[in-house]
Parts: C-alpha cells; sequence; structure tokens
C-alpha cells in the first residue's frame, strides 16, 4: 500500500498491484522463483509518468491513467517475450542500475522525510522539497517524529535479534 502512495495514487490501489500481478504471472509466467511484485522502483517510474498527465490534487484522478499505464507496459512485455528481447537487459551495466536504484532510493528517502517529521508539504522535485522541509523545521510533530524513530530503530534491530 505505501507503493501505492509512492506513485499518488489511493491507498487501495496498492491491494491491487500486491495480488494481480501474482496471480496473472502464475497463468501466464515461465519461471517458477521469479519474484513478481511492486517495487518502490515501479511506484517511482509511475510517479514520474503520471506527473506529466497533469496537476490534481485528488489520487482517484489518476486511477484510469495508471490502468492505462499497466495496460501499455504489459502489451510491451508480451511483445518483448514472443520476440525473445530478455536479452537486452544484458546491455544495462551494473553500475548504471546501481545509480539508478540510489537515486530512485534519495528521491524516496526525501519525499517520506516530511511523513517522519510530521510535515505537511506538496509534492515537488527534492530541491524543493528540502528547502520546504527545512523552511518548516519549527513546525516539526515531534510525537510523530519519536514513532519514526522507534520503528526505524526496530527494523534495523529486529534481524540482529533473530
Amino acid at each position: 500500500m505505501a507503493h501505492a502512495t509512492i506513485a499518488g495514487l489511493p491507498v487501495e490501489v496498492g491491494l491491487y498491484t500486491a495480488l494481480m500481478p501474482m496471480v496473472i504471472y502464475a497463468v501466464l509466467g515461465t519461471s517458477r522463483p521469479l519474484s513478481v511484485s511492486t517495487t518502490s522502483t515501479i511506484a517511482m517510474l509511475t510517479a514520474t509518468t503520471l506527473a506529466g498527465v497533469g496537476q490534481s490534487s485528488d489520487p482517484y484522478d489518476y486511477i484510469i491513467p495508471t490502468a492505462t499505464l499497466a495496460f501499455l507496459v504489459g502489451v510491451f512485455l508480451l511483445l518483448a517475450g514472443v520476440l525473445r528481447l530478455g536479452f537486452i537487459a544484458n546491455f544495462i551495466s551494473d553500475p548504471v542500475l546501481t545509480g539508478f536504484k540510489a537515486g530512485i532510493g534519495v528521491v524516496i528517502f526525501v519525499g517520506q522525510l516530511g511523513k517522519v517529521l510530521g510535515l505537511s508539504l506538496a509534492k515537488g522535485l527534492i530541491l524543493q522539497t528540502t528547502v520546504s522541509i527545512l523552511d518548516n523545521l519549527d513546525q516539526i510533530n515531534w510525537p510523530t517524529v519519536l514513532i519514526s524513530a522507534i520503528t526505524l530503530a526496530i527494523l534495523i534491530l529486529l534481524p540482529s535479534w533473530s
């Protein structure tokens, strides 16, 4: 559901994206160990694509463009599978993939920082969001920061206890 909010969509869309790809892959897929699910990278790519559709404060306005995007991506993936174009992925080097993933991580981190600090910020570019956070430091909601810090500590420390 968090991936849906990253993409600027209603939370319930995240439930559909968690279930439907797996059902479709169970019918059409060929690799048993392959993991099929929504990722933060896909959510950011969707958000970037939807940003070109127009500006709207209502996430429900993006449902039809998102469904169209998902359908077109599925058609292109099926076409690529039929034409056996998977070898093209071998031409993308590891440093390019690492840089892409690191960039996505920074964008998501800055985008979620307002929520962690309890600030209500408008969506914008990374620099605009950072400046907005710095301008609103006096409005930080400390109980939200405390809950965020405890949750982060649990996520970091929990694997070492098992």
